[in-house]
């Protein structure tokens, strides 16, 4: 079946000068132009409504709603870039916007396929029985690793990160026997994670290293080594992405754990959603 744009560019030079615009505008910005209304878009293309109410009955469409629909179900179609696009000069919005929306779903599924379910049950056993939870990261991954311990603290466990290199190793120096490390590298050689990994394995601690795939020193010191995909390098496509990848990981280990656990851990769940509700109310703070 024909496409609309297809459409619309084979028209192209049957249009009066008015409706080629209208057309020119549509098919150089269809991303922009799905997500406009109809005043929106005859300002942009220099034309009054009734003039694109025309172009929509021209084209054979039923109205602009129609139009907006028809053109949003080709784009949908459109294959994803194969590669991880990278940040350039002069990039429209719609374009920024597609190009992380396909990082970012490159990125998920590059990771999901590199999930060894042997590891991931390996991983839930050691967060099941610890008694402490420590994790770490620097920059991005300390993110990661925060929001990983603040999803474990609501549902009881016993979790704190740490991102101050310094504090790491304070960490690691007090672990022991039944405690675990959770490390976040992407690169896998941060050498303050590794020095923390190694020393809180000296004192008997178990440690999980998230990396990148491939060889690196966090995961060859790590009793169980999980990975996300290895990006193509980019000036600041890596960053982003990873993160995306890191966090799609630590939500696959929190919701399995909460599902195997369910009787245990929903209740703290829904204590610690009832108080963090009870506290904003009382603080009159925005719902």
């Amino acid at each position: 079946m024909t496409g609309i744009l297809h459409l619309i560019r084979e028209r192209l030079p049957e249009l009066n000068p008015k409706d080629r615009e209208i057309a020119a505008f549509i098919l150089e910005q269809p991303e922009l132009m799905i997500r406009m209304g109809i005043k929106e878009l005859s300002e942009a293309a220099n034309a009054s409504t009734a003039s694109i109410s025309r172009f929509c009955k021209l084209i054979q469409t039923n109205g602009y709603a129609d139009l907006k629909m028809k053109i949003a179900a080709e784009l949908a179609m459109k294959p994803m870039p194969e590669t991880y696009q990278d940040i350039v000069a002069g990039n429209t919005l719609p374009g920024i916007v597609s190009a992380i929306e396909a990082n970012h779903i490159h990125s998920i599924s590059d990771t999901t396929r590199l999930v060894d379910y042997r590891q991931l049950e390996a991983v839930l056993e050691l967060l099941q029985a610890a008694g402490r939870i420590d994790l770490y990261g620097v920059a991005t991954s300390g993110i990661v690793a925060s929001d990983f311990a603040q999803k474990l603290i609501r549902i009881g466990k016993r979790a704190q990160a740490f991102t101050d290199p310094h504090m790491q190793i304070t960490s690691a120096s007090s672990l022991g026997s039944g405690d675990l490390v959770i490390a976040v590298s992407y690169s896998g050689e941060t050498p303050e994670i590794i020095d923390s990994v190694r020393c809180a394995k000296e004192g008997g601690a178990k440690a999980v290293s998230l990396t990148r795939y491939g060889p690196n020193t966090l995961a060859a010191a790590a009793d169980i080594a999980l990975f996300t995909s290895s990006l193509e390098s980019g000036m600041h496509r890596g960053d982003m992405a990873s993160r995306i990848a890191q966090l799609h990981i630590i939500d696959i280990l929190f919701t399995a754990l909460l599902s195997q656990q369910f009787d245990e851990h929903v209740p703290h769940l829904e204590r610690s959603f009832q108080m963090v509700n009870k506290y904003r109310r009382e603080k009159g703070f925005c719902q």
